[in-house]
């Protein structure tokens, strides 16, 4: 029996009160049922942004022992491991074939010269025991399918894989538990990146395929087509890995790469199967495409925890638009990274990187932005195509506050207490995280901001919620474990950039990141205000029907909230009731709400209470349900 088919005679009995704690748990199958529990990914070694170095970017397939020693040696020299830079991650280009007497891995060991032990075959292991023993984790890199994405894309053989079609195959498909084994058990591995194109590149009519180089695999990405996409099966692949992963590191300390480009809806499920998860197809060193991979994890805080965080790629500083003679782009790229709390991977050649960019990766006060241990991704606070500004609100109770011109015009920006949700009446101290200059303002103060620069800011002031904290001030607690999205459609909203690697052939890229309509803070799932009735309100969280929010309290005594049916609704004859738990256990109710209702006062005790639910049920809708609103939703002293 589930949720929605169980409430309906105890509504029709408690109509009068905004309580049913009668109200017995509910089938677990049903996803909107409560459980009592986080379900975002909180196993391996993530808890904050995982920080260190990536050959990809600098040396693409032609890795090699050398290369990679080298960089790890200067962020020993620079002093970058000591400000947190701590996994070497060998990206693709490190096998030399599968063999298939026994199906092991085979490295290229001209390329890796410590790994020929004369104890057998090659091995990494004195390679991963030399970085852990100048303090490093070491990363690995393999695919979903049976082969890579050079081999799907490389123009030239530079150090790919060697040999028969099968002695090419060198992807996890079909070996998953075997290669997990290899990477953690044997070799010493403590993470790994997962890409997908093995699972997207080699279908039978693909040129390569055809021409007898692969064998065909049927795709289960398009990653132009969420619809086209098997996402069960996909998921079901992780789900292997994950397995394998548990069993060959009991200790729990390892760290999980997705890397499927934003494709088959990961972004609304890959904060629940891997510590990290890629948003966006690759980036590349031009300011445009930066603008894409930023937008697809921009507007998604809610979907970022600590344990698993929104990747939009790694660091490209160091190269064409973030190079040393654009240290503005530069600083941008790093600030926006260390703002949405993503992944700081340098994919630079730091034997050669100038100092004036080894002082962005430096910067310790942005560095701890990123590595604040409250894990809230920035929200939005100002939203245009031009320009924008990202607050986050930091453990000790500080704000980070980013204003980021994306255009080629300087902007005379005024930031106003309201965006920091601060107190206009009483004075806001403003630290400058690049120069170090001090400020401060009364309710507002303008800025000026250089053609694609990003001024950051550490804001101290008194906050408008006295005793507690909106919940769009800590995305970091709350999870949208169901949001509501049944048919996941792309977002608009992110910038179509020309890419590097097709320039404009074809007809360029249309919108094909799912995640519109999911869940946001401080706006509607469609990007509107949040307004109920006429009344906006400036906090609060925007979801759609049919979902369940997790809350984690972190000592907070009550909550708070306005709920209802959002005016930007379609269907205004839709009724929705909202329901709170705390550990499992009802709360709190109400009627059922359609469009044009005023919002109604949803509140309860919760001292003690470990998880909170936020549950928004409407019986009957078929596709994507309409929008609500948790207003001004709180957790207080």
């Amino acid at each position: 029996m589930t949720l929605r088919h169980h409430l309906l005679p105890v509504i029709a009995l408690c109509a009068s009160t905004s309580l049913w704690a009668q109200t017995p748990a509910s089938n677990a199958v049903d996803p909107l049922a409560p459980t009592g529990r986080w379900s975002a990914y909180q196993v391996g070694s993530a808890q904050l942004p995982p920080m260190g170095w990536n050959s990809w970017n600098a040396f693409f397939t032609e890795i090699d022992e050398e290369k990679l020693l080298g960089s790890a040696q200067r962020i020993v020299e620079t002093g970058l491991a000591k400000k947190g830079y701590r996994f070497i991650n060998i990206d693709d280009g490190w096998w030399l074939k599968r063999r298939t007497s026994d199906n092991k891995l085979i490295i290229r060991a001209d390329k890796f010269p410590s790994a020929r032990t004369g104890k057998g075959d090659p091995s990494f292991r004195p390679l991963t025991d030399t970085l852990h023993a100048m303090g490093f984790k070491a990363g690995i890199y393999s695919d979903l399918g049976r082969n890579s994405c050079s081999q799907a894309y490389s123009d030239g053989p530079a150090q790919l894989p060697e040999g028969t079609v099968a002695e090419r195959e060198v992807g996890l498909y079909g070996h998953s538990d075997q290669d997990i084994r290899l990477f953690f058990a044997d070799w010493g591995f403590d993470a790994i990146k997962v890409d997908g194109c093995g699972i997207r590149a080699f279908a039978a009519d693909a040129e390569r395929v055809r021409s007898g180089q692969f064998r065909a695999l049927p795709p289960l990405i398009d990653q132009h087509s969420i619809t086209r996409s098997d996402i069960p099966a996909v998921k079901s692949l992780f789900a292997d890995i994950n397995q394998s992963l548990a069993k060959y590191n009991p200790d729990g300390d390892y760290m999980l790469s997705l890397c499927i480009w934003g494709s088959a809806n990961v972004r609304s499920w890959g904060k629940d199967v891997g510590s990290i998860s890629r948003t966006s197809d690759d980036i590349s060193p031009d300011w445009g495409r930066m603008l894409t991979n930023y937008d697809s994890a921009v507007r998604r805080a809610l979907y970022a925890h600590p344990g698993s965080w929104n990747d939009p790629d790694m660091l490209f500083i160091g190269k064409g638009d973030f190079d040393a003679d654009h240290l503005t782009e530069a600083r941008s790229h790093f600030a926006l990274w260390a703002m949405m709390n993503a992944p700081l991977l340098i994919g630079s050649d730091l034997r050669t990187t100038p100092q004036p960019l080894l002082d962005i990766f430096g910067n310790a006060e942005l560095i701890a932005l990123n590595q604040d241990t409250a894990g809230n991704q920035a929200t939005v606070a100002f939203d245009s195509d031009g320009f924008q500004i990202l607050v986050k609100t930091l453990a000790n109770g500080d704000k980070a506050v980013a204003l980021f011109n994306r255009g080629l015009s300087a902007v005379d920006a005024v930031l106003t207490a309201d965006h920091l949700k601060f107190r206009a009446d009483r004075p806001i101290a403003l630290s400058n995280l690049w120069t170090g200059a001090k400020s401060d303002f009364i309710q507002e103060t303008t800025l000026r901001v250089e053609a694609r620069q990003t001024l950051v800011f550490r804001a101290k002031g008194d906050r408008i919620l006295a005793d507690g904290l909106y919940l769009s001030e800590q995305p970091g607690t709350v999870n949208p474990a169901v949001d509501g999205v049944t048919q996941p459609e792309p977002d608009p909203t992110i910038y179509r950039s020309i890419t590097g690697w097709r320039g404009t052939r074809g007809i360029g890229e249309r919108p094909m990141y799912a995640g519109w309509g999911g869940a946001m803070a401080d706006a509607t799932p469609y990007n509107q205000a949040l307004v109920v009735a006429g009344h906006t309100f400036a906090s609060g969280v925007g979801i759609l029907a049919n979902s369940r929010l997790e809350v984690r309290n972190k000592g907070f005594a009550r909550f708070t909230a306005s709920v209802g049916v959002d005016d930007s609704a379609r269907d205004g004859d839709q009724p929705v009731r909202f329901f709170l738990y705390g550990d499992g256990k009802a709360l709190a109710s109400t009627p059922p709400l359609r469009r044009g209702a005023p919002a109604r006062p949803l509140a309860a005790d919760v001292k003690g209470v470990a998880i909170l639910e936020l549950v928004a049920l409407a019986d009957g809708v078929t596709g994507n349900a309409v929008p609500v609103t948790w207003g001004d939703a709180a957790l207080r002293h």
